[in-house]
């Protein structure tokens, strides 16, 4: 599930908050391109972060842009249990 996206993602994604975070991620990728985001998840999983990742995400009307040099990274509390991924990126184009 999403738990956060600023100002920007909730344009990009064309949702308001409540939506945004009531949203499994993986259906922000168009169903052919989910296996991609999955080894990305799982990368990120094994190494801790990864900070060149781009993919084609879709927004709730369908529209399509590409994510450039995303940073995505583990999320651990202070016990050190793993609680997510997050995610953050500055370029994008329109498709």
């Amino acid at each position: 599930m999403l738990c956060y996206g600023n100002a920007k993602a909730l344009a990009l994604w064309e949702m308001d908050l409540l939506n945004l975070t009531s949203s499994p991620s993986r259906l922000t990728a168009e169903p052919v391109a989910r296996e991609e985001r999955q080894r990305l998840l799982d990368t990120v999983k094994a190494r801790g972060f990864i900070d060149d990742y781009h993919g084609v995400r879709i927004s709730s009307t369908g529209k399509r842009f590409e994510i450039l040099q995303a940073v995505v990274w583990e999320i651990y509390d202070l016990d050190g249990v793993r609680r997510g991924q997050a995610a953050t990126f500055s370029d994008w184009n329109e498709l």
